[in-house]
């Protein structure tokens, strides 16, 4: 059984989050600098076994796409030319509130709650906390 690896995509920096082999726990990996997302996998896939991405879907309250899909479209549609590995789309609606929520639960500072990589990585976390309950 391979890895999830799971995308919260953004415009400047995505947060990348992982499952243990077994899929059972979802931690976050890293924030990769966007433009640098693909080399990025490319490398990690050579080293480890990726058996589906997930990527957020942003919905408005209405379910309608939000302005960032026209973003994260076309890096599916590379991710798809560069990988032979399934896509599968969550819902993501709240996903950056729960992790600055679970920021300010643990104890980090403000100084700290203020680093965006971090809040981004937190938030593909509960991306794939999201899919694997799902599942």
């Amino acid at each position: 059984m391979g890895k999830v690896l799971a995308l919260d995509f953004g415009k400047k920096r995505t947060g990348i989050a992982v499952t243990d082999d077994l899929q059972i726990i979802a931690s976050g990996l890293t924030t990769v600098a966007t433009k640098e997302l693909i080399p990025f996998l490319k490398n990690y896939t050579k080293s480890n076994d990726v058996e589906l991405f997930v990527i957020g879907e942003p919905k408005q309250m209405n379910n309608q796409p939000s302005e960032s899909e026209v973003l994260i479209l076309p890096f599916i549609e590379k991710l798809k030319r560069n990988f032979n590995i399934p896509i599968k789309r969550i819902d993501e609606r709240f996903t950056s509130k729960m992790a600055m929520q679970t920021m300010i639960d643990s104890g980090l500072s403000k100084k700290k709650r203020q680093n965006k990589a971090l809040l981004d990585e937190i938030s593909a976390t509960i991306i794939l906390q999201t899919y694997l309950e799902q599942k």
